[in-house]
């Protein structure tokens, strides 16, 4: 679903947190590898996505009621709101 209009948890949003390492800090402890990277906007957790194998941060969001992520992939720049599977495009 994409909107140009945010649900209540992107429109709460006032800055972004953004990845402090380009790694997935779940993935280093247990020697996984990652596909992308995703940044939570409540607790700033960067961990991988849904597409590699352990998909740290749908378990994170899920697990601690953390409802907006972004991408931290250099070349998206996207929000994503769990709760109400919104995409929102910057």
């Amino acid at each position: 679903m994409s909107s140009s209009s945010p649900c209540s948890h992107i429109a709460e949003l006032i800055e972004l947190k953004t990845a402090k390492k380009d790694v997935c800090e779940e993935c280093i402890k247990t020697g996984s590898e990652w596909v992308h990277l995703r940044t939570c906007q409540t607790c700033g957790a960067t961990l991988c996505c849904d597409d590699s194998p352990n998909r740290h941060m749908t378990v994170h969001a899920e697990a601690e009621n953390h409802p907006v992520i972004i991408s931290s992939e250099p070349s998206e720049r996207w929000i994503w709101c769990f709760p109400h599977e919104q995409i929102i495009y910057y």
